[in-house]
């Protein structure tokens, strides 16, 4: 099975950077890059620190990492760089991604074996990223709440979650015009994003655009404003991360901020737990309201050093999910009416997203669930390849298949974890 994942990361490997797939997705996206890196560095450090060098080097100058970047031109992918119109020397889209980067840089730098070529890499990139996670919070979290709010759901990688639903009427499909759409050309039209949600989706692409992409004004223009707690979780764990490898690094002036960010997040995030459903919920910037929907974003939370009390609470509430679905862990409830476990982000598994719950658990102590899901992860590849998501009941693979993030992951868990019987 590592041999077969290996085999995926070579052939969608274009020498300093991956694609997810061939076809769905020909450019270097930002959180896949990062999670592809730590399946690279099992077996080519070099090439792993390459990965996210290359994505680092796409950094704008407020200190925002894209979430595309469109290296070499493709017309088989819509929206392209022309629609973004970010006017950068190599395209890329004008919004971020959940920034792994940094807990993936800290993870790759604990376990290099040339622990020079480390050193090297770490030491110019973590100003890069922690300058990224200082660009989050002066803008995306505006008023100083330790919270940031993502303004496209594309930000989330989540695109179509349910957690978006209600907000996303807020936003017009009017003056949007024609497009044709080209991701439902490479994947089933029933695994993707509905038309009417494609439309909003281009709406906020142009009016950001309409702005420049001013990153001090896109915030307030934005008629979507989400806090999400599984993103959240990624910013919060990278921070502790960067602290902790920067205090090591003897860099101690990155290591106080950012410690600083990440306690501060740690101690927002208990606004947005929920008792009723025993893990935390996005909050509506815009109404102030938790949204009362149970997806995959409020476990993700697990991710960050949330309190232990929190993370026991998280791994009862998977294990209340395990007896409605075959594969943990679902993007959404199955017992909720919007599930759709052919769907996105309505339903299906996805490693990435597995593998960042069971880092959590494992930090937090709750080992027994960390064994499920992870064999469950490695019992889905064996039933149904490296697609780029699963359905949570029947494991049939939907997406793109011969999937980057999702042989890396596979590499991950099997170098990782003890896999349960």
């Amino acid at each position: 099975m590592i041999q077969h994942a290996r085999q995926v990361l070579s052939d969608n490997d274009r020498g300093t950077y991956t694609v997810p797939t061939h076809g769905l997705y020909p450019f270097q996206w930002n959180w896949d890059s990062a999670l592809s890196a730590l399946g690279f560095a099992h077996f080519n450090e070099d090439r792993a620190w390459t990965e996210i060098e290359t994505l680092l080097a796409h950094q704008w100058d407020d200190g925002m990492v894209p979430h595309i970047i469109f290296h070499q031109p493709d017309d088989g992918y819509f929206p392209g760089p022309e629609v973004w119109g970010t006017g950068r020397d190599v395209p890329t889209t004008g919004i971020t991604q959940p920034p792994v980067a940094g807990f993936a840089v800290c993870r790759m730098y604990d376990r290099a074996r040339d622990k020079a070529l480390a050193d090297k890499h770490a030491r110019a990139m973590l100003p890069k990223i922690h300058a990224w996670h200082q660009w989050f919070y002066r803008c995306r979290d505006p008023q100083a709440t330790g919270l940031v709010a993502v303004l496209h759901p594309w930000e989330t990688g989540r695109d179509n979650s349910v957690d978006w639903d209600a907000a996303f009427e807020r936003v017009p499909t009017d003056g949007v015009g024609t497009f044709t759409r080209r991701d439902t050309s490479h994947a089933n039209p029933a695994h993707r994003p509905t038309d009417e949600q494609y439309k909003r989706y281009i709406w906020l692409v142009q009016k950001f655009r309409s702005l420049s992409w001013d990153n001090t004004k896109l915030h307030d223009a934005s008629p979507f404003q989400i806090v999400d707690p599984g993103f959240n979780a990624i910013l919060i764990r990278s921070c502790h991360d960067v602290a902790t490898l920067a205090a090591r690094l003897d860099m101690p002036e990155i290591a106080a901020e950012a410690r600083a960010m990440a306690d501060k997040g740690v101690a927002a995030m208990e606004q947005l737990w929920s008792e009723k459903w025993g893990q935390y919920l996005c909050l509506d910037r815009t109404t102030g309201m938790q949204v009362d929907s149970p997806s995959i974003g409020g476990i993700l939370a697990v991710f960050a050093p949330i309190p232990k009390e929190r993370a026991v609470a998280i791994s009862q509430r998977i294990a209340k999910l395990a007896e409605v679905c075959e594969y943990l862990v679902p993007s959404h409830d199955p017992t909720a009416p919007e599930f759709d476990g052919l769907r996105y982000w309505r339903g299906p598994v996805w490693l990435i997203v597995n593998y960042m719950i069971a880092d959590g658990l494992e930090q937090a102590g709750e080992t027994r669930m960390v064994g499920r899901i992870t064999s469950d992860c490695v019992r889905l590849i064996e039933t149904s390849g490296f697609a780029e998501y699963h359905d949570p009941i029947t494991a049939e693979p939907c997406g793109g298949a011969h999937f980057t993030w999702t042989a890396a992951m596979v590499i991950e868990i099997l170098n990782t974890y003890e896999l349960a019987a």
